[in-house]
């Protein structure tokens, strides 16, 4: 779990090294003049470069405005340090350096990260009878809002990428919030954990190794700790700090990072995919909203990413968003990813906490026949356990409403 801001500073940061890298090379650099290994550039940094070309051009003439901002200082220290070295290859050389030297391109460092934002004002009280409030507001749901009633703060601190705050409310129980966007509450988290983990793992005839990417909270390792064919259960987190928050608050959820099998690693998701190559069963991905740059988790090549990390009959399982909302953001990559997955589908669970009450997932799979139906079910010890998940529920979750059918999939369905 990001928070949308950090994800703009990475992405801005890789964005600049990337204009450096393409104009670096166009002057005849080589990698090996600036002591960097081409093992060192990874796979997506490389697959980008092929299309700076374009963008590069584009920054003379380009009408985006915010592209012209964010551009214009490269472009005015290049001249600057060419009028001092006579030397354009020398000039980009030392950019070159410079924006890796800053960028998460291949280390990130926590310390250049903007600080969180404060979104103290999303709680208040109200005057006619002194209770507390949390009221969610949000860019992906404009013109609505969700509140809940606050009994007592129990954490509320900024971590090195976002604000993370934990209450305990009157009616939900324990609730965490990142960013000013609530991401589970006591009362009704479980619909999002059961589903968003047993429908990959019980449609994969014999899942042994599980890659979770974000999730910090632990409830989707709870789940997946409730398979005994499993052998290993991988996390990527990048805010420690959540994990921290949730063993301490949410132990109800945190008790999945206790199973043995799970091993833990705080760094960033899309770098440990391009370094575990078709090494996993099923990958399943709890990522942010896709904000602004944030996007780049609801697009084609971070789902190239999870596709190079499955083995062969693999199936991937990522947040899909709502359909009252977002199909506007679901069709396009569901189109998009169409021709890289075997299968795509999409299915969704009811979740009174979330923007209107329903949230999606987009599931595909390398290989096979699709994930609608289960191969699988859960033993009757493990199904007394489940509040949501259910093998007919399972199957009813791809049956969507006709307009997000048309929406999503073509009119012709």
């Amino acid at each position: 779990m990001l928070s949308v801001e950090s994800k703009r500073y990475v992405l801005l940061q890789e964005y600049r090294l990337h204009i450096c890298m393409y104009f670096y090379l166009k002057e005849g650099g080589s990698f090996v003049h600036v002591g960097i290994s081409s093992s060192t550039i990874n796979h997506q940094a490389r697959s980008k470069i092929k299309n700076i070309q374009k963008s590069s051009f584009q920054i003379a003439t380009t009408t985006n405005h915010q592209q012209l901002r964010r551009n214009a200082h490269i472009i005015s220290m290049h001249w600057l340090i060419r009028w001092l070295t006579n030397s354009s290859l020398l000039a980009w050389t030392i950019l070159f350096c410079l924006s890796a030297a800053t960028s998460s391109f291949s280390t990130t460092n926590m310390a250049d990260f903007p600080p969180p934002k404060d979104y103290s004002h999303l709680i208040f009280e109200t005057k006619q009878d002194n209770t507390k409030w949390f009221h969610e507001r949000g860019p992906l749901w404009q013109g609505q809002a969700f509140s809940l009633q606050i009994k007592e703060v129990l954490y509320h601190q900024k971590s090195l990428f976002q604000d993370v705050l934990v209450f305990d409310s009157e009616h939900h129980g324990k609730v965490l919030v990142l960013d000013g966007v609530i991401q589970c509450t006591e009362r009704d988290e479980f619909s999002y954990q059961e589903m968003m983990a047993h429908i990959p793992l019980y449609a994969h005839p014999d899942p042994k190794k599980v890659l979770v990417i974000g999730g910090g909270d632990g409830g989707v390792l709870r789940e997946i700790a409730r398979h005994p064919g499993v052998e290993e259960i991988v996390i990527c987190e990048l805010d420690k700090d959540v994990i921290d928050v949730s063993k301490k608050y949410l132990p109800f959820m945190a008790k999945g990072f206790d199973d043995p099998r799970v091993k833990v690693n705080i760094m960033d998701g899309a770098k440990f995919m391009e370094e575990n190559q078709s090494s996993f069963d099923v990958i399943i991905t709890d990522s942010s909203d896709p904000v602004g740059p944030a996007c780049v988790l609801f697009e084609t090549p971070f789902y190239k990413a999870m596709h190079g990390s499955l083995r062969e009959g693999g199936i991937i399982c990522t947040q899909g968003e709502c359909v009252w909302l977002h199909v506007n953001l679901i069709q396009p990559l569901v189109k998009a990813i169409t021709s890289l997955f075997t299968t795509v589908e999409y299915a969704y669970c009811t979740i009174p906490s979330y923007p209107s009450g329903q949230i999606g997932f987009i599931i595909a799979s390398k290989g096979g026949k699709g994930c609608k139906v289960p191969t699988r079910t859960p033993e009757a010890s493990v199904q007394k356990e489940l509040r949501y998940y259910t093998p007919d529920i399972h199957q009813a979750s791809f049956v969507l409403p006709a307009f997000a059918e048309r929406a999503i999939f073509g009119s012709d369905r």
